[in-house]
């Protein structure tokens, strides 16, 4: 379903203009026909014209003149379209190869918004479809060549702390990436999926301390980033084939010189 609030295009504003906003629960798609500055982690920078940015609900929105005019398409809106909520990027803005078409799309949507008729809400879905199937392959292109050392970052800090407490929303939220497209890309890039590598990297963990400390499994298991024992228990043997009890129980038995390397679980 798609609802739009606002929608218009080639709005122009002088060279003072600035809008700073907190998302509600819309999202937010410019397409800019100027040269503008956005905030963007922290720091504003500017982008050239012929850009476009979407802002996911609750996403700070700031941006500002810094040419003589300034002038954009926009449109205010809610979805929970697929094509909308795993969009490639958000909060960052990309160059778009046909600005035109787009804006033309812009233009259509603003008309066809103003009436009210049996087939409007129809046809605007088609619309909003249409003009993000041309940004998807930019936006998407951006990211790809952008975000391939901020995955492998990202999986290097999975790995060196698996305990920490990762989810989806918060990964996705430091790459500027919408949950699916995250998901979509990092399967792609490592052949694995994001929680997929943070249980690998804390049943490894659990198994370095089940061989060189004598800590309680159930302390081992808080300290690896399981809540609960029964779940670590269950996920370890589902991981490694063995329980944690019985891992350990085995490592004793091993020759202090033998490495961990030619004794540990069978991960998958």
């Amino acid at each position: 379903m798609n609802n739009i609030h606002f929608v218009g295009y080639s709005a122009i504003h002088p060279t003072d203009f600035v809008f700073d906003f907190s998302q509600g629960d819309c999202f937010l798609l410019l397409l800019i026909t100027t040269p503008a500055e956005f905030w963007v982690d922290g720091y504003i920078k500017e982008y050239p014209a012929n850009s476009a940015i979407l802002y996911a609900p609750g996403q700070k929105v700031y941006y500002r003149a810094c040419t003589e005019i300034y002038k954009n398409d926009w449109i205010r809106f809610y979805s929970d379209e697929t094509f909308v909520i795993s969009f490639p990027i958000t909060g960052i803005p990309f160059p778009v190869s046909d600005a035109e078409y787009c804006h033309n799309l812009f233009k259509l949507l603003t008309w066809e918004s103003s009436f009210s008729s049996p087939k409007s809400e129809l046809v605007i879905s088609h619309l909003l479809r249409v003009l993000f199937l041309n940004l998807y392959e930019d936006a998407q292109n951006r990211q790809e060549n952008l975000h391939a050392t901020e995955l492998l970052s990202l999986r290097k800090r999975i790995y060196n702390t698996p305990q920490l407490d990762w989810n989806l929303n918060e990964m996705a939220r430091q790459l500027h990436l919408s949950v699916g497209y995250l998901q979509i890309i990092y399967k792609k890039t490592f052949g694995v999926s994001c929680m997929d590598d943070v249980i690998e990297g804390r049943i490894r963990l659990a198994s370095e301390k089940l061989i060189y400390t004598q800590n309680p499994i159930n302390e081992i298991a808080e300290s690896c980033g399981y809540h609960n024992v029964e779940h670590f228990c269950r996920q370890y043997k589902k991981i490694s084939g063995i329980t944690p009890g019985d891992f350990r129980k085995s490592m004793k038995n091993v020759p202090s010189d033998n490495s961990l390397s030619h004794r540990e679980p069978r991960y998958r």
